[in-house]
C-alpha cells in the first residue's frame, strides 16, 4: 500500500469536448460526454457513484452529478493524455432509479462492450474503466461479465470503493479473483462513508489475484457535508491535483 504525495502536473494538451450517442442495444442507446486530447495514450470510461443517471445534455452540460469525483475532473484526466468518455445512464434507464440495481446486470455490461468498442475504433489504445463509490461496483461487474472477451477493458481503477452494502452487493462479494487485468484501488485514509471505510479495504485488496495491482492511499484535503458525497474526503475533495495525475501514471505505465 503506497501513500502518495502531490507530484507536479504536466502541461495541459489541447482537447475536444463531444456528445455522443452510442447504440449499445436493440432500441438503445447510452450517452457519454467525450473529453479527448491530443493522441491520447489510454482512453478510460468515467463511472459516477450515486444513481449515475448524469442526464447529459446535447451541450454536454448535466442535470446531475457534474460534483461528482470522476465526473468534475474530467478535463484534468484528459490532461493527463486520456480520452475520457463520462458515462450516463443509458437511454432506458432515464427516470428513476438510473443505474440503481441496473450496475450488475449483463445489459450494463453489453452497454460498457460497446462504449469499449467505440473507443477502441476511435483511438486505438487501452481503455480502461474508472469509477467512483457506486461506480466501483459497475466497473467490477463489468469487468467479471466481459472477461475474456474481445470487449473486455484493458484495466479497472476502483476510487472511494463500495466495501459494504446492506441493500446490494458490494466489490468483496463480487468473485474478483477471477480477474487477470490490472487493478488500481484508489481510496482516502479519512473516507467517512460507513460503506467505504478505509478499514474495511482489506476485504477487497486480499481478493484480487491480478499480477498488476497496487493500492494507493491519500490523506488530508477537505471534508464538506454529507461524508458519503462527493465534497468529503469519499470525494477526495482539494486533492484531486494529486489522486488524478496518480491514476494517469499507473494507467499509462501499463
Amino acid at each position: 500500500m503506497l501513500s502518495v504525495a502531490a507530484g507536479t502536473a504536466p502541461a495541459a494538451p489541447s482537447q475536444t469536448t463531444q456528445v455522443l450517442d452510442i447504440p449499445t442495444r436493440p432500441g438503445v442507446t447510452n450517452r457519454v460526454l467525450l473529453v479527448a486530447s491530443d493522441r491520447p495514450g489510454a482512453a478510460a470510461l468515467l463511472y459516477a457513484g450515486g444513481h449515475g443517471g448524469l442526464q447529459i445534455a446535447a451541450d454536454g452540460s448535466m442535470r446531475w452529478g457534474d460534483g461528482n469525483f470522476v465526473v468534475r475532473t474530467r478535463q484534468l484526466f484528459a490532461e493527463q493524455t486520456l480520452a475520457v468518455a463520462v458515462v450516463d445512464a443509458p437511454s432506458d434507464r432515464q427516470q428513476p432509479p438510473y443505474l440503481n440495481r441496473f450496475r450488475q446486470t449483463a445489459e450494463h455490461a453489453q452497454d460498457a462492450a460497446a462504449i469499449i468498442a467505440e473507443l477502441r475504433k476511435r483511438f486505438g489504445v487501452p481503455v480502461w474503466l474508472v469509477g467512483t463509490s457506486r461506480g466501483t461496483q459497475s466497473d467490477a461487474a463489468i469487468a467479471l461479465a466481459l472477461d475474456d472477451q474481445p470487449g473486455a477493458p484493458d484495466g479497472l481503477v476502483l476510487t472511494s470503493s463500495i466495501l459494504t452494502d446492506p441493500g446490494g452487493r458490494p466489490l468483496p462479494a463480487m468473485a474478483l479473483e477471477r480477474l487477470r487485468l490490472p487493478v488500481l484501488i484508489v481510496h482516502h485514509e479519512q473516507d467517512g462513508c460507513a460503506q467505504c471505510r478505509f478499514a474495511d479495504l482489506p476485504s477487497l485488496t486480499d481478493k484480487l489475484q491480478a499480477s498488476r495491482r497496487q493500492v494507493l492511499t491519500f490523506t488530508g484535503g477537505n471534508s464538506i457535508g454529507d461524508p458519503c458525497e462527493a465534497r468529503a474526503h469519499h470525494g477526495f475533495n482539494g486533492l484531486e491535483d494529486q489522486v488524478v495525475p496518480a491514476i494517469a501514471r499507473w494507467i499509462l505505465g501499463g
